[in-house]
């Protein structure tokens, strides 16, 4: 796999998961909060589209973007913090079912796309062969 194709991948999280957040907020409120958290009034289905927005930005960048080895480490780290949040909100302190646990997925499989993107490229810089 080259590291386009794990970028596309990669951009693929973000759309699937941002473009059910900005085109079904009110979906992604049912499935993902715990009843209590469901009410906000119509600022809460705005935060989540908006949400889901920034996502499908993220996904542009990631899918047009020029990745070097150090693009997919420093991607990769950044991940970090937001299994934090997924463990506290879901375990911790409950404020998503565990369905809401499908963005701590997606995290996951960037973080390994982020690994193999990272190995592929160190190998082209290299010259080493994989």
């Amino acid at each position: 796999m080259t590291p386009k194709r794990i970028q596309f991948f990669i951009a693929l999280v973000f759309f699937i998961l941002g473009g059910w957040a900005a085109f079904f907020p009110q979906h992604v409120i049912d499935t993902t909060f715990l009843p209590e958290y469901r009410e906000g009034g119509r600022i809460l289905p705005f935060a989540v589209a908006c949400f889901g927005a920034q996502a499908l930005l993220s996904g542009l960048f990631a899918a047009f973007s020029r990745f070097s080895s150090l693009t997919f480490l420093v991607y990769g780290i950044a991940l970090l913090p937001f299994f934090g949040f997924n463990y506290y909100f879901t375990f911790h302190d409950p404020v998503f079912t565990s369905i809401g646990l499908l963005d701590a997925v997606g995290n996951v499989i960037m973080l390994a796309l982020c690994y193999v993107g990272w190995k592929k490229c160190k190998a082209a810089e290299t010259g080493a062969d994989l």
